[in-house]
C-alpha cells in the first residue's frame, strides 16, 4: 500500500502537509532549532506516530479479542541528542490504561505495542522505552 503526502513550505520554517483525506497538519521547527515552536516539529511528529501507532495496534488487538481499550491513554517523552549530529536519542513511551482490560491480556497487548509497525521502523537507532500502567 502507498499513500502520498503533499507538503508545502509556507516560510519561516512553516510546513502544511496534506494526507489524501484532505486532513490538514502544521508544522514548525522548534524554539531550540531556530523556529517559533508554534506547531508539531517535525520530531514531535515522530513521537506522536510512535504512540498513535503503538496504540493503534494495541486497539487492533483488542477489538479481535472484545477487550475494552477506550479510555486508554499514553504520553511520549522525545529527548533530542546533539552528537554525533542533532537527533532524537530516546522516547520514553507511558501508558495509562483503562479500567476493565483483563489481566491475561496485558501480556499480549504490551506485545502487540511493541510490534507496531512505527516502533519496527524506528529499529535500534532510537531508544524506546514504554512502561505500561494498568488500572
Amino acid at each position: 500500500m502507498s499513500v502520498k503526502i503533499e507538503l508545502d513550505y509556507e516560510g519561516e520554517l512553516h510546513t502544511n502537509a496534506k494526507h489524501p483525506s484532505g486532513a490538514v497538519l502544521a508544522t514548525d521547527a522548534p524554539l531550540d532549532n531556530e523556529g517559533r515552536g508554534e506547531a508539531f516539529s517535525p520530531t514531535d511528529l515522530v513521537a506522536t506516530a510512535l504512540g498513535s501507532c503503538m496504540l493503534t495496534i494495541m486497539g487492533i488487538v483488542a477489538r479481535r479479542h472484545d477487550w475494552p481499550l477506550e479510555g486508554s491513554r499514553v504520553s511520549v517523552e522525545k529527548v533530542m541528542v546533539a552528537k554525533p549530529e542533532r537527533r532524537i536519542g530516546r522516547l520514553g513511551v507511558s501508558f495509562e490504561m483503562a479500567p476493565g482490560i483483563p489481566e491475561d491480556a496485558r501480556a499480549v497487548l504490551e506485545r502487540a505495542a511493541h510490534s507496531c509497525p512505527v516502533c519496527k521502523s524506528l529499529g535500534d537507532a532510537v531508544e524506546i522505552e514504554a512502561e505500561f500502567h494498568w488500572a
